[in-house]
């Protein structure tokens, strides 16, 4: 019922309306509903990563809810984690607008937001709210540098967001891979991951949460492959696989909008990718798959691929919210199928094989 509503009523309506303007409009009225507990996860979707249980491995992409002012609706939707942010230390706008673009015919969007919001102390703020009334999912907090940090100082910029905000993580991914922040992909070379991790094993913080990196789509392979060398070497727990893309032609894009694309065009491009780091690192990095889910086919062929979790936000906005626990119903019957008892055993069987 709630996806007809959607697919037939609501969605016609909101996509006569600006991107943007829709999405700020979402999560003011999700902000505002009452917390309701979903239906019970199926035993077989539950895993563990880094010591930590998660009821299931479909989590809400970063982007979506950036300043962690929703996060009970994405705990009512049954994803079993969110990922919130970008944070930036301190508030900024972002770039100016328009900056949300739909592209309809491929299901996808393409943004060149530039980490617009509220800054760290108001997510802190709100995290230990949320922790005190024990909101039952778990969270990640997706962390950037501010657009006008020198670039000598951008590793004391994680360091300190870090410090204000790791505690109340159940795991950090450090940003170095978003189109729209002049400069930061260059970040993700070895060298200067060496700088922010050590910026981030140096803060203050009560607990030491995992450690992730989310990477770019748009990186040579060799050049991959040495990141994930070096994340390995380092001692991140997790790679998160992939951030937005500039391609356009490769993917049979055709449009002047500026910025990263995402959504259904990046499916193949991004299982490749999970594929490539799985098997190089011979699955010791557990991997968030993200990238072009709409489906519970979509998500298993990532976990297939080598995807410990995937995330997904431009699929919400096109199949609306009954998509996750639709997810959940095909995964566990796809894991029947193929005589898995739990979504750890399906983990990178197709990149083995």
């Amino acid at each position: 019922m709630l996806d007809r509503f959607y697919r037939y009523i609501a969605k016609p309506m909101l996509f006569r309306l600006d991107a943007e303007a829709v999405h700020h409009m979402i999560l003011t009225i999700l902000s505002h509903t009452p917390s309701m507990a979903p239906w019970p996860d199926p035993p077989a979707l539950n895993l563990n990563l880094w010591g930590i249980g998660f009821s299931n491995p479909i989590g809400l992409a970063a982007g979506m809810d950036k300043d962690a002012v929703a996060v009970h609706a994405w705990h009512s939707l049954g994803f079993g984690f969110a990922e919130l942010g970008t944070v930036t230390p301190r508030p900024q706008p972002g770039n100016p607008g328009p900056r949300l673009f739909r592209l309809q015919d491929r299901g996808a969007l393409i943004n060149r937001l530039g980490f617009p919001g509220e800054g760290m102390e108001a997510v802190a703020q709100r995290l230990t709210r949320l922790r005190r009334a024990r909101v039952p999912i778990r969270l990640g907090i997706n962390l950037g540098p501010n657009k006008d940090t020198p670039p000598e100082a951008v590793a004391a910029d994680y360091g300190a967001l870090m410090n204000r905000l790791g505690g109340s993580a159940d795991f950090i991914v450090i940003n170095v891979s978003s189109p729209n922040t002049p400069g930061l992909r260059n970040w993700q070379s070895p060298e200067r991951m060496r700088e922010i991790y050590a910026a981030l094993t140096g803060a203050r913080t009560t607990t030491r949460p995992p450690i992730l990196i989310k990477l770019a789509p748009d990186l040579e392979r060799t050049e991959l492959l040495k990141i994930c060398d070096t994340a390995v070497e380092l001692g991140f727990d997790g790679i998160v696989a992939t951030n937005t893309t500039l391609r356009r032609k490769e993917l049979g894009i055709k449009t002047d909008y500026e910025g990263g694309l995402s959504g259904r065009p990046l499916l193949e491009l991004v299982r490749g990718i999970i594929a490539d780091i799985y098997c190089h690192t011979g699955g010791r990095i557990p991997i968030v798959g993200v990238g072009g889910i709409g489906s519970a086919e979509d998500a298993y062929g990532h976990i297939r691929a080598g995807a410990s979790m995937v995330e997904l936000y431009t699929g919400l906005i096109y199949e609306g919210p009954g998509l996750v626990a639709a997810i959940k119903v095909g995964l566990a019957g796809l894991l029947r199928r193929d005589g898995f008892g739990s979504i750890s055993e399906a983990i990178g069987t197709a990149a083995r094989s």
